[in-house]
């Protein structure tokens, strides 16, 4: 295709472009990548890390190998997005492309206007997830403060406790020394039972 000036312009077609993910080398993509070839994937990027590692150098390089139309395929949500915070914010990314996004086992595709509907919601509980999380930690610490820290929990965690330790890790906008003071712990203590990312450790 030539322009009137004379230069030749090239065009390019949408792709279907796939992301396959497994977290340890035991596991097997092969399922993964017979689901996104036969949806109808050109390329597909496979990568072997946990699903709570930030660095995933070949997600990275499927995302910046993603022209305006095209299309990011996975096989479940979870192959994409850490938590739900996450998962919204790739898909943010993806909208800042111009890139659509399909993950076939939850039938969720974004170039359907369900599909965009289903990530607004997405969106809204994201947000509905990081207040109450926030709000919690701020009314522990209004208590801790009221009674004085007499009488509060020895330095340790107690199980029912660490689901929203584990909240408050994914939650950027509250801090580890804010989340040691609801729970009245130190941060090796903290770090002995959830990682950075909000993984929890044996």
């Amino acid at each position: 295709m030539s322009s009137e000036l004379g230069f030749e312009v090239i065009s390019f077609s949408p792709i279907r472009v796939g992301y396959a993910r497994v977290s340890t080398g035991e596991q097997k993509l092969g399922l993964q990548q017979d689901a996104l070839q036969e949806a109808g994937c050109e390329c597909i990027y496979e990568e072997k890390t946990s699903g709570a590692a930030k660095e995933r150098p070949e997600l990275e390089k499927c995302l910046e190998a993603l022209r305006k139309g095209d299309t990011l395929v996975v096989w479940r949500l979870d192959r994409f997005g850490r938590s739900l915070k996450d998962l919204v914010s790739k898909m943010e990314k993806l909208e800042e492309r111009g890139a659509d996004f399909v993950s076939l086992t939850e039938g969720i595709d974004t170039t359907t206007a369900q599909g965009k509907l289903t990530f607004h919601i997405f969106g809204a509980l994201a947000e509905f997830e990081r207040e109450l999380s926030r709000e919690r930690t701020m009314a522990g610490l209004r208590t801790a403060r009221e009674r004085g820290r007499v009488g509060g929990r020895p330095p340790a965690l107690d199980e029912e406790d660490i689901p929203e330790v584990q909240a408050l890790m994914k939650d950027s906008d509250v801090t580890v020394s804010q989340i040691c003071e609801r729970f009245d712990i130190s941060s090796p203590t903290l770090y002995r039972y959830v990682g950075p990312n909000g993984e929890r450790r044996k």
